[in-house]
């Protein structure tokens, strides 16, 4: 079921990522998306989906929205944000932001994987959500953050026009040329509101059921070590922020070190 979410949402964001397209014709390929999930919820079993043209990702997707309970307007919202990368739009603020992009791009996303992975015992699903929201908002902070100035050269802004306004850049300006000392300021800015949020996130983790707190523990370990690094300073202006590869393998939890060369193996 995880895979099937994976695909679900790593479709739209290829649309509108890697197609090379003009906005228009990624638009209508989402608008295509939307009509075929919206009729897969109302499809019988996946095998007639397919056959009336439903594309398999979204037969499989719309029989668990079905079987988890997962609202279904929920992917409405991801796709929406999907469109909104396909013709950006500028966030006057920190709080349009969450709502208009974030919200779609990254909490439901969250919410998807708590209704699959389910919640410990004497734990109300509310609780859950409410960790995956504030995940889902550090997670997607810490990436816009890392990726301002890639997202720039891409005509995208996520960083809110107050936030922008307070490292001394206007818009026009920032998206002509940049200015590396103020970008790394507003990037800075986001990563302080994320910093809070994996704080949230690690404090109500045991909301989850026990099977999958490992694999959040370590997404929360990596994403925090990359938010910590763009805090202190520890990129340069218009670089990506990493994590080498042993850095990430000493957050694996020592039960797990064994997987790692046998699903490097399966690849292979």
């Amino acid at each position: 079921e995880v895979e099937v979410v994976y695909a679900a949402v790593r479709y739209p964001d290829e649309v509108v990522d890697s197609f090379p397209w003009p906005a228009d014709c990624k638009l209508a390929r989402l608008n295509d998306w939307e009509l075929h999930y919206r009729s897969a919820l109302q499809a019988g079993g996946i095998k007639q989906q397919i056959q009336a043209g439903i594309p398999w990702i979204l037969a499989g997707f719309a029989r668990v929205v079905s079987h988890r309970g997962i609202p279904p307007e929920h992917y409405l919202a991801f796709l929406d944000a999907m469109r909104r990368d396909a013709r950006p739009a500028i966030f006057a603020d920190f709080d349009e932001l969450i709502r208009s992009y974030v919200y779609g791009s990254a909490v439901v996303v969250g919410y998807f994987l708590t209704h699959i992975y389910g919640t410990a015992d004497g734990t109300s699903l509310e609780q859950a959500l409410g960790c995956a929201r504030e995940l889902g908002i550090a997670l997607q902070l810490t990436n816009f953050a890392r990726d301002g100035e890639e997202d720039r050269r891409r005509g995208r802004v996520y960083i809110p026009l107050d936030a922008l306004s307070r490292a001394g850049f206007r818009l026009e300006e920032f998206l002509r040329c940049g200015n590396p000392e103020a970008l790394r300021t507003a990037t800075r800015w986001l990563a302080e509101q994320a910093e809070p949020r994996y704080l949230y996130a690690r404090l109500h983790l045991p909301a989850f059921s026990a099977d999958c707190r490992t694999a959040i523990h370590a997404c929360i370990d990596v994403y925090q070590a990359i938010n910590r690094r763009l805090l202190d300073g520890g990129a340069s202006a218009g670089r990506r922020v990493r994590l080498n590869a042993f850095e990430k393998f000493r957050m694996l939890p020592p039960g797990k070190y064994w997987r790692v060369p046998l699903a490097y193996a399966r690849l292979v």
